[in-house]
């Protein structure tokens, strides 16, 4: 008989124990990348060993070397926690070891996606029909979308880039803000469109993108229109909801508005602002959203469950199928009409990560989750405050959930604050480079963030800049 209840009790023992400790644990790597090499590493085994060995070596083995994201006062990037419904959900998705590649393969998988990806368009307000993939992260949905435009520009222009590829295609140029995020450029290099059809658009102090520079820039076709010989210029419009530095939004509506009157696609990369949309606070910065033609957000993000878990949406169902399916004689698809997730997303076979985004949903509702970005938005500004009235600079107008900080107006004391602030383990945040000038970036994005964890981060940060300073 196997035993399956061994190793899984000492998974959930120490699972539990790692969670229980999170609220006071350093927030922070311990081990050097040596000692987990001389941890973990050694010969390749040779013969079976006792699974409960392997998980406590395991767990032993990982412990010095992890991130403490879920804790919070993990500030570092944009990364959520997991809250107990996903987490458990994603436990029980592993177990039921489903491929959600087709409804055939797994009829459970395929309709909680279904049901998952109507409550997402309802929650973001987005067009009735709109279809939904779930993907890995932010990068492969704004991929996907950017798939379907694709397919759909050029299907416009006469072209079938699907059966006839891209040499030979009307060149497609996009316009995206000069703010944009990396992952834009990244998802191009993959579509095989390259960086250079970027037409960056001139931003704001903020990194909003302005509507003026976009309409000049939607107009300034000459340079493309030399290599089409008259007609519509194949144009996808990046706009962007909750820029990675100061939480800025693009005027959608504007942007979509311009975009739309030269028969432009419009793409938003919302990866984390798209949850603003939840919130009555907090949704006027997304006024016209449900206009766009394509969206990427996070699960993994401000929703807080487990990674990996991102989502692409798109208003134009038959470009994003067209631009993803796929057909083969030994596959069962659409016998009944049901759906096939594999159309909407660039993997085949995967996990049903869907599973954990609606016990998520269910268990937060539209309402659980507001509170969680209201919460997350008023700690930031809350963070803000703190910091301003001990003489840090602020450099961003705090809209949402980002703060970006400089300390004495000089890049080696802000990089050094950092950098003692992420090794003393108090909390942990990120370094960026904002207009030239290093910064302090102060992510909150934790379901469990509250006003002692603010304070105690923001005295443990005055305490480091007046030690450097």
């Amino acid at each position: 008989m196997i035993d399956w209840e061994g190793p899984l009790t000492a998974a959930y023992e120490r699972a539990t124990r790692y969670l229980n400790e999170l609220p006071e644990r350093r927030v922070g790597p311990r081990a050097t990348a040596g000692e987990l090499h001389d941890a973990l590493g050694g010969p390749l085994p040779t013969d079976p060993t006792d699974p409960l060995e392997v998980i406590a070596d395991l767990a032993d083995g990982v412990d010095g070397g992890l991130l403490p994201s879920g804790s919070g006062r993990f500030f570092g990037f944009v990364f959520g926690g997991a809250t107990p419904a996903s987490l458990a959900a994603d436990w029980l998705t592993s177990t039921w070891d489903q491929n959600a590649g087709l409804y055939a393969a797994s009829p459970a998988a395929a309709v909680v996606e279904d049901v998952t990806a109507r409550w997402l368009v309802e929650l973001f307000g987005l067009p009735g029909g709109t279809s939904v993939g779930f993907v890995t992260g932010a990068q492969m949905a704004n991929f996907t979308a950017l798939a379907a435009a694709r397919h759909e520009v050029l299907r416009n222009a006469g072209w079938d880039v699907e059966r006839d590829g891209l040499i030979g295609a009307p060149p497609i140029r996009v316009l995206a803000g000069a703010e944009r995020h990396d992952t834009i450029d990244r998802a191009l290099r993959f579509l095989g469109l390259g960086t250079n059809c970027i037409v960056p658009v001139a931003v704001d102090e903020q990194g909003r993108m302005l509507t003026d520079a976009l309409a000049e820039a939607l107009r300034d076709d000459a340079a493309w229109r030399g290599t089409r010989g008259g007609g519509v210029i194949p144009t996808i419009v990046c706009a962007q909801v909750g820029n990675v530095n100061t939480g800025a939004f693009d005027p959608v509506r504007t942007i979509c508005d311009l975009a739309h009157q030269h028969q432009a696609w419009v793409h938003v990369d919302g990866a984390f602002g798209l949850w603003a949309s939840v919130s009555q606070q907090l949704s006027p910065l997304l006024d016209g959203i449900e206009l766009a033609d394509s969206w990427a957000t996070d699960a993994h993000k401000w929703l807080n469950v487990p990674y990996d878990s991102g989502i692409v949406l798109c208003a134009h169902p038959e470009a994003h199928r067209a631009a993803m399916s796929i057909r083969a004689a030994y596959l069962i698809q659409d016998e009944a009409g049901e759906r096939d997730p594999l159309d909407y997303n660039p993997e085949f076979s995967r996990r049903a990560r869907g599973i954990p985004v609606y016990a998520a949903v269910r268990a937060l509702g539209r309402t659980g989750i507001a509170e969680i970005v209201d919460r997350c938005h008023a700690m930031a500004n809350r963070f803000a405050d703190a910091l301003r009235a001990d003489g840090v600079e602020v450099l961003n107008e705090v809209v949402l959930n980002q703060v970006l900080v400089r300390f004495g107006d000089d890049d080696a004391v802000t990089r050094r604050v950092v950098a003692e602030v992420q090794d003393e383990g108090t909390c942990w945040m990120s370094g960026t480079t904002w207009h030239g000038k290093a910064a302090m970036r102060i992510s909150v994005t934790n379901w469990t963030t509250g006003p002692d964890d603010i304070d105690r981060s923001a005295e443990t940060i005055l305490k480091i800049f007046r030690k450097v300073s």
